[in-house]
């Protein structure tokens, strides 16, 4: 293995500022609408020169990643490698701080963090379309953290547009630390379409907040305290859960948070 620096990629956590469950397809998928944003916030992925690739997993998420052989910075790599050619193998170093089954595309963001670095170290052989392509195999919510940007989204979410520019905005993360898988919460959603996701994004909705609640009550509990911080403004889950987030123009204030909640600070991209 080289001793250079590795090479370093940030993979930042997703939130949806509002999602809108439309209809169950014949797939089994959902037709959504979205609207994707991204923080300052999220997991870092080193990669350095090997003789084949490799995974280790560090930070304070890393015990909650599940078998290495099959998570999708491997799998990013894999296919990224078998679609370009790219003849290199990697040493990948993935520090953890992103929560799973969260909410927030943490596995998503590494794929994509994975892809957009391998792209880099290629010399750019593909474009940002081409990337969200493969990304799209790999997850519906990797095409947009391959952007990182905030963008619209429809379909399963993976077909995307630009979004309002909100950086610098802050916002407020806090999960109380249970697992919402997102199949069960789908599966729980009672079918009814309440309507179009339009360009107040504000006045929209999270269609999951509903069934992730019925599986995992404690949500609720994190939207009331939310609500009740000082300078909070709109208050939502993200995804299917259990994470929740405030936004504000200003920065947020908060009492201490239930013993094992975890809070995050930070500011949209």
């Amino acid at each position: 293995m080289s001793d250079a620096a590795p090479a370093v990629e940030h993979a930042p956590a997703k939130i949806n500022l509002a999602l809108h469950v439309r209809a169950r397809m014949p797939d089994g998928y959902h037709a959504l609408e979205t609207l994707f944003a991204f923080t300052d916030f999220g997991d870092r992925l080193e990669a350095r020169d090997a003789e084949d690739w490799s995974l280790a997993v560090v930070g304070p998420m890393a015990a909650d990643t599940g078998p290495l052989d099959d998570n999708l910075v491997l799998r990013a790599a894999r296919v990224f490698a078998s679609a370009t050619g790219y003849p290199a193998r990697h040493a990948f170093r993935l520090e953890k701080h992103i929560p799973t089954a969260a909410g927030l595309g943490g596995g998503s963001a590494d794929a994509a963090a994975t892809l957009r670095l391998l792209n880099r170290l290629a010399g750019h052989p593909l474009d940002m379309a081409a990337l969200e392509a493969i990304g799209a195999g790999l997850g519906a919510d990797v095409p947009a953290c391959v952007r990182s940007v905030t963008s619209w989204g429809q379909g399963r979410g993976e077909e995307l547009r630009p979004g309002p520019d909100l950086s610098g905005m802050a916002v407020l993360l806090v999960n109380p630390r249970v697992a919402v898988p997102t199949g069960p919460v789908f599966r729980a959603w009672d079918g009814i379409d309440r309507g179009p996701l339009r360009q107040d994004w504000q006045a929209g909705r999270n269609d999951l907040e509903a069934p992730a609640i019925s599986l995992q009550p404690v949500i609720a509990d994190v939207l009331g305290w939310l609500r009740a911080c000082p300078g909070a403004g709109l208050v939502r889950m993200s995804g299917s859960g259990a994470t929740c987030f405030a936004l504000s123009a200003k920065a947020i204030t908060h009492p201490d948070a239930p013993p094992g909640w975890w809070v995050m600070p930070s500011r949209l991209r």
